[in-house]
C-alpha cells in the first residue's frame, strides 16, 4: 500500500483547506465540553429539610421542629427527619415553649411525610429538587451519572465499528444529532425514570462524535499539523466548551432551561456537514479511490495548488486490502496486537476513572459550584499545552509514563496533608487532574498512531468503551469517602501508577508514519 503522506505531500500541510477543516472540526467538539459535566449542575443537591405544612404552629415550634445533627463536625438541620408533627402541634396548642418547657431532643421523630423544602440560594431547580432524589432516593443521584456513562459506553463500542464500516463523517454527524436531540427531549421528562432513559440515549452520542472527529482530523492532517490538532486543537475546544458550561449554568439556574441552552450549540454543529469532507485515507482503505482523489483535488484547488494527473498511482494493493473484512476480533487475533489492545484498555480505564472522578468532585473545591467547575476546566488548558509540546518533541512512551506518575503521586500525597491546609489539598488534587488530563490527551494521539487505517476507529472505539467502564464507577467511587475521606484519591492514584508501568509494554510511534495495513503495524511492533 502506498504511503498516503507522500502521495499528498504536494498539498502542503497548512493551506486554506487544512485551516478550514481544522477549525470546523474544533467547532464541532465544543458541545462535548458540556455533556457529562452538565451533570454537576443537573444532579447537584441543594440544602434541604423536611417541608412543614401550613398548620397552626407557633414560630418557636416551627423553628424547632427540624432536629439538629452534627455532620463533619458542623451542626446543620436534619435533611431526612422531623419531630412528629402531631405531637409538636399539640405541644404548640398547649402553649409549651421548646427548650424551656420541653426537651425537644427527647421527642419522637418521623420521616419527611410532606416532601422537602429546598434552598434556592444557588439553583432554582435541579433534577434532585424536581424528582425528590434525596434521603431514601439519594442513591439515584450518582446512579444518574452512571446511566449516562453506560450510554457513552454503548455508543463508543458501536460508533467505532460503524465509523470503520460507513465512514468517519456520517458517524460524526449522526452522533452529534443523537446527543442534541435527546438532550433537548430530556426537558419534557415527567419522571426520573424517563429522564434517565433519555440521558442514556444522549450518552450514545457523547464522546462518539469526539472520537470520530479526532480520527477524521488525524487522517486528514499530516506532520506537525496532525500533532497540533490531536493535542491542542481538539482538546482545547473540549476544554473551552467545559469552561463555558458554568457560564451557561450561572445564567440558566433552572435545569430545564439549562438543557435547552446546551442543546443549541449541538444543533448549530449539524450545519458543518456541508463543509467537512470525508477522510481520504478511509476512502482509500475501502477501495474508493476516485472519491479520495476528488477530495484531494478539491483541497489542492482551495490551496491554489495544481494537483498531479495521478495522485495515488497503482491502487491494486489498496483494493485487495479493502476486500478483506476487519472487525473487533482483529484487535485480538495476534499476540502483539492483542497485547497492545489489552494494555491500552487498562490505561484508558484508569485515565477515565481518574478524569471523571476528579471532574465530578468539583463541588469540594469551593463553596460556589460555578467557580469550582471553572477551576476544574481551566486546569486543563496548561495540561493540553504541555501535551502539545510533548507530542512535538518527545517520544510517546516516556511522556505518558512521566505524566501519569506525576498525577498518581500527587493524589497519594493528599492523604498526608494536615487538615488545616485545605488549599494545599486542592492544589494537589488539581495537579493530579493536570497529570491525568495530559495523560488522556497523549493517549488519544498515541492510540491513533498505533493502529492501521482499517482498524483505527474500531480500536479507538473499543478503548473508549473500556474507558467508560471507568467513568461509570467514578460517581460511586467518590461515595467511598464516607468510609475514609481520602480513599477515592488513594484508588485513583493507584490506578494512575499502574497505568504508567503498563505503558512500558507499548511500542513507540514517535516520528513514524501512520500504519496503513496490519502488516505495517506488525512490522513496527517487532
Amino acid at each position: 500500500m502506498q504511503d498516503y503522506d507522500e502521495c499528498t505531500a504536494f498539498l502542503g500541510s497548512w493551506g486554506h483547506f487544512q485551516k478550514s477543516v481544522f477549525f470546523l472540526l474544533c467547532a464541532s467538539i465544543l458541545p462535548n465540553g458540556f455533556g457529562a459535566f452538565s451533570l454537576i449542575f443537573l444532579t447537584d443537591s441543594p440544602s434541604h429539610h423536611c417541608l412543614i405544612p401550613e398548620v397552626n404552629l407557633t414560630q418557636d415550634w416551627r423553628e424547632a421542629i427540624i432536629p439538629i445533627k452534627v455532620v463533619n463536625e458542623k451542626q446543620e438541620l436534619s435533611r431526612c427527619s422531623r419531630y412528629k408533627l402531631d405531637v409538636v402541634r399539640n405541644l404548640s396548642a398547649w402553649g409549651f415553649i421548646p427548650g424551656r418547657d420541653i426537651n425537644v431532643t427527647e421527642l419522637e421523630q418521623e420521616r419527611c411525610m410532606d416532601g422537602w423544602s429546598y434552598s434556592m440560594n444557588i439553583y432554582h431547580s435541579t433534577i434532585v429538587t424536581e424528582f425528590d432524589l434525596v434521603c431514601n432516593e439519594q442513591w439515584k443521584q450518582p446512579f444518574t451519572a452512571t446511566i449516562y456513562f453506560l450510554g457513552v459506553l454503548v455508543g463508543s463500542f458501536f460508533s467505532g465499528l460503524l465509523s470503520d464500516k460507513f465512514g468517519r463523517k456520517p458517524v460524526l454527524f449522526a452522533t452529534i444529532a443523537v446527543q442534541t436531540v435527546f438532550t433537548f427531549a430530556g426537558i419534557f421528562s415527567p419522571s426520573w425514570t424517563v429522564f434517565s432513559i433519555l440521558l442514556f440515549m444522549s450518552g450514545l452520542g457523547y464522546i462518539s462524535n469526539y472520537i470520530s472527529a479526532f480520527v477524521l482530523g488525524t487522517e486528514i492532517f499530516t506532520g506537525n499539523v496532525r500533532v497540533l490538532f490531536s493535542s491542542l486543537g481538539i482538546c482545547l475546544s473540549f476544554s473551552f466548551g467545559y469552561m463555558m458550561l458554568p457560564l451557561f449554568a450561572y445564567f440558566l439556574r433552572d435545569w430545564k432551561s439549562l438543557l435547552l441552552g446546551l442543546s443549541v450549540p449541538g444543533l448549530l454543529s449539524l450545519i458543518l456537514w456541508w463543509f467537512i469532507p470525508e477522510s481520504p485515507r478511509w476512502l482509500l482503505s475501502q477501495g474508493r479511490v476516485k472519491e479520495a482523489e476528488d477530495i484531494v483535488r478539491s483541497a489542492a484547488k482551495k490551496n491554489n495548488i495544481e494537483a498531479p494527473q495521478v495522485i495515488f498511482g497503482d491502487t491494486t494493493a489498496d483494493e485487495r486490502e479493502a476486500q478483506k473484512n476487519y472487525d473487533l476480533f482483529n484487535l485480538l487475533r495476534t499476540t502483539n496486537i492483542g497485547s497492545t489492545t489489552a494494555t491500552l484498555c487498562l490505561v484508558w480505564f484508569s485515565l477515565s476513572a481518574g478524569y471523571y472522578g476528579l471532574s465530578l468532585n468539583t463541588s469540594s473545591l469551593h463553596s460556589d459550584p460555578y467557580v469550582s467547575c471553572f477551576i476544574s476546566a481551566a486546569v486543563e488548558v496548561p495540561a493540553y499545552i504541555s501535551t502539545w509540546l510533548a507530542l512535538r518533541n518527545l517520544p510517546r512512551r516516556p511522556s505518558v509514563v512521566c505524566i501519569l506518575l506525576l498525577g498518581g503521586v500527587s493524589l497519594y500525597i493528599i492523604q498526608v496533608v494536615p487538615q488545616g491546609l485545605s488549599n494545599l489539598s486542592i492544589a494537589l488534587e488539581m495537579l493530579g487532574k493536570f497529570g491525568i488530563t495530559a495523560g488522556t490527551s497523549l493517549m488519544f494521539a498515541y492510540t491513533a498512531e498505533l493502529y492501521p487505517t482499517m482498524l483505527r476507529n474500531t480500536a479507538a472505539g473499543v478503548c473508549a468503551c473500556v474507558s467508560r467502564v471507568g467513568s461509570c464507577i467514578a460517581p460511586f467511587l467518590l461515595q467511598l469517602n464516607v468510609y475514609f475521606k481520602n480513599l477515592p484519591y488513594v484508588i485513583l492514584g493507584t490506578l494512575a501508577v499502574l497505568s504508567a508501568f503498563a505503558t512500558f509494554f507499548l511500542p513507540e510511534s514517535f516520528g513514524r508514519p501512520l500504519p496503513q495495513t496490519i502488516h505495517q503495524m506488525h512490522k513496527r511492533d517487532k
